[in-house]
C-alpha cells in the first residue's frame, strides 16, 4: 500500500476544487477522471469521480493506486 503525503492530498484537494481532471494508475492501468469528492467509505478513503466522456461514476480506493497526476 502506498502512502500518500500531504503533497499528494492537497494535489488532490485542488483537483476537486477546480474541476480538474486527474490520470490515476491502478494494476498498470490508466484511468482519467474528473474527482467530485474524497471520502471514507468503510474506513478506506477513496475518490469519487466522473468519467470525463460518458459521465459514468467510478469510485477509487487510494489504497489501490499505485499514481496519479493531475491533468494540465
Amino acid at each position: 500500500m502506498k502512502q500518500w503525503t500531504h503533497k499528494h492530498y492537497d494535489a488532490l484537494e485542488r483537483a476537486i476544487t477546480k474541476g480538474r481532471r486527474i490520470s490515476v494508475y491502478r494494476r498498470g492501468t490508466e484511468f482519467v477522471v474528473v474527482p467530485v469528492r474524497m471520502r471514507a467509505i468503510g474506513g478506506r478513503e477513496a475518490i469519487e469521480a466522473t468519467h470525463p466522456t460518458t459521465g459514468d461514476d467510478i469510485t477509487i480506493y487510494l489504497d489501490e493506486m499505485d499514481s496519479f497526476e493531475v491533468v494540465p
